[in-house]
């Protein structure tokens, strides 16, 4: 039994990667651009094979600590995180996000 439960540790049976982003947006047209983010972050799911699921969700807490919409998505490694943060369609959103945005916090962790 020992020798099983070292060879699950080893093997690390059912972790993935999560990947949470929070962004703060602009005051201008801060609305439709929160709509506009979300939508295409919604569609990287559809062209990033690495990305295993992805949810999108607008604040409603009105506390001046709030971001405004956050990310929460999951990967199989660290490497298919990695070449996510580097894929083309991403990086397109990033883009837009930092043009339409004034602060962002993220964290990575294994989810076992």
């Amino acid at each position: 039994m020992k020798n099983l439960l070292k060879l699950q540790n080893f093997f690390k049976v059912g972790e993935m990667i999560v990947h949470i982003v929070m962004f703060k947006f602009k005051e201008e047209n801060r609305v439709l651009n929160i709509a506009k983010v979300k939508s295409k972050l919604e569609k990287l799911e559809r062209s990033i094979d690495e990305l295993k699921s992805m949810e999108v969700g607008v604040n409603f807490n009105e506390s001046d600590r709030a971001f405004d919409l956050s990310l929460y998505s999951t990967f199989e490694t660290e490497t298919d995180l990695k070449t996510y943060a580097v894929h083309e369609e991403h990086l397109k959103v990033v883009e837009l996000i930092k043009s339409v945005t004034t602060e962002s916090k993220v964290v990575d962790y294994l989810l076992e």
